[in-house]
């Protein structure tokens, strides 16, 4: 069996090494090194070992991956000819070594023994220098791929792999999403050497430091303020659960989900006005109210002993990648269209084995009248339940104004109502066929309607007049005016 023998330089000098690892490079033929720019190598060097170093591959590629995968690449090339290889990498080769990992996967696969050798990681004299103890939670994370998402800034954080000034700007400009900018982290590069340094510095210098090389990590300490953990989730979900508490609000302790209907709708509806206020700050504030109804229905759950807010995560998380198999999956959409296509034959085989199912189901009963009429005539329409032309519509509307003032002239209140809503009914047929939304329609209608006749009260402010003092010609004068600037 081929057989690839991984060493680890160890953390620091030639006099850290062990005397079994020192033997196994000095009889290592070939030895092959991910990198010479490291302290043991140095050493080594002076002493006539020879190696192969990979540092070359680093300038051939653009990205981390293609480089630890073209170092792999090359050892297994190199077992077409020889029985055994030895290679040896900085640290612990099971310590933030992707190459390592690699091999590990290659090995398996082509029935390849890969033996590892220890060696002390840089993680030991890390805890030392920097005085912390890990059983407190801490997070070891690589500098050459840091996403913000997998960061958790209430533990440790020790970012390794901070070769050089460009991966510290991204280090430092992830880190600035959750920080600010003034947070002071730690630059440590060769700790457990006689080289040791330890920079104190904040964040938004971090990419300015010069001591920056293979040996360099960066200490971020947990953060302990309350404040700075507010765009924290799990901090959002202790809020919600300390306001329900047994010492919480005693309205928030009252809150049933019946009782919060009305405020969600409440703050769904000031979310679309700040969007049509085109205001930015404002969204964010009521996206937020929104969130906060998400997570007080959720807490409800979770304390009721129903469900919780993961479960309603898990939910919509599913979901999305259930029904949209043409970016998670094998299928393809060209367009909007087809996208919504799919959607719908994905909801069908979702029913499949469930009771007969009403086309015009789906539709919720609380939905205000205007839109929930709007959605009806969808439904239908998608089915084939619809006029292909506007003629018919129109005179639709002409008979049922006529029902209308049949049942106004015996006043009839009951059968009017029905009438009129007859009408309103027509009315947003005819706006979905000319591709009108009624909702946004008449949304536009109210926004003139009081921009108007706020200008018609300012009016009359400025001469000091009451609407009990004027008349409606007079009203209708100023409103007349008004519409040169409410169009």
């Amino acid at each position: 069996m081929k057989k690839v023998t991984v060493v680890g330089l160890g953390a620091g000098e030639l006099a850290q090494l062990s005397i079994g690892t020192y033997q196994v490079l000095k009889k290592a033929s070939p030895l092959f090194i991910r990198t010479e720019k490291h302290p043991v190598v140095e050493e080594l060097k002076k002493e006539g070992m020879t190696y192969q170093s990979f540092d070359a591959e680093y300038e051939k590629h653009e990205r981390f991956e293609e480089v630890y995968r073209s170092i792999v690449n090359i050892l297994l090339a190199e077992l077409d000819s020889q029985q055994e290889i030895t290679y040896a990498v900085p640290g612990h080769p099971l310590v933030a070594e992707e190459t390592v990992q690699l091999l590990l996967k290659e090995g398996k696969a082509r029935n390849i023994q890969i033996d590892i050798q220890g060696g002390q990681s840089f993680l030991d004299p890390m805890f030392n220098a920097l005085k912390i103890d890990p059983i407190d939670g801490c997070q070891i994370v690589d500098g050459t791929q840091l996403k913000r998402q997998q960061l958790q800034i209430r533990q440790h954080m020790i970012i390794c792999q901070v070769y050089d000034a460009f991966i510290a700007s991204e280090v430092k400009l992830t880190l600035m999403d959750l920080l600010p900018d003034d947070y002071e982290v730690k630059v440590a590069t060769a700790v457990g050497t006689t080289m040791e340094s330890i920079i104190t510095c904040p964040l938004y210098e971090l990419d300015r430091v010069t001591e920056l090389n293979n040996l360099t990590a960066v200490y971020v300490p947990p953060v302990v303020k309350d404040q700075l953990l507010y765009r924290d989730f799990q901090k959002l979900r202790e809020v919600i659960a300390t306001l329900r508490g047994p010492e919480g609000c005693p309205w928030d302790q009252e809150q049933t989900h019946q009782s919060l209907k009305p405020f969600l709708l409440e703050e769904a509806y000031e979310v679309l006005e700040a969007i049509d206020e085109q205001d930015d700050d404002h969204l964010v504030e009521e996206l937020g109210d929104v969130l906060l109804q998400v997570m007080l229905h959720a807490q409800i759950g979770e304390d009721d002993g129903w469900f919780t807010i993961d479960d309603v995560i898990y939910s919509v998380t599913e979901k999305m990648i259930r029904r949209h198999p043409h970016v998670f999956s094998n299928q393809t959409a060209k367009n909007s269209a087809e996208v919504i296509v799919n959607w719908e034959e994905i909801k069908k085989k979702e029913k499949n084995g469930k009771e007969t199912e009403s086309v015009l189901d789906g539709i919720p009963k609380s939905m205000p009248a205007l839109m929930k009429a709007f959605e009806i005539q969808k439904k239908a329409a998608k089915v084939g339940f619809d006029w292909d032309d506007a003629a018919p519509m129109w005179m639709k509307l002409q008979e049922e104004i006529s029902e209308f003032f049949s049942e106004l002239k015996i006043k009839n209140e009951e059968k009017m109502k029905k009438e009129f809503g007859d009408i309103l009914f027509v009315f947003i047929n005819l706006a979905r066929y000319y591709k009108i939304n009624p909702e946004e329609a008449l949304h536009m209608t109210n926004q003139k309607f009081s921009s108007r006749f706020q200008a018609i009260e300012e009016e009359l402010a400025k001469q000091g007049l009451t609407f009990a003092e004027v008349t409606l010609e007079q009203m209708d004068e100023i409103w007349e005016k008004s519409k040169e600037k409410y169009q």
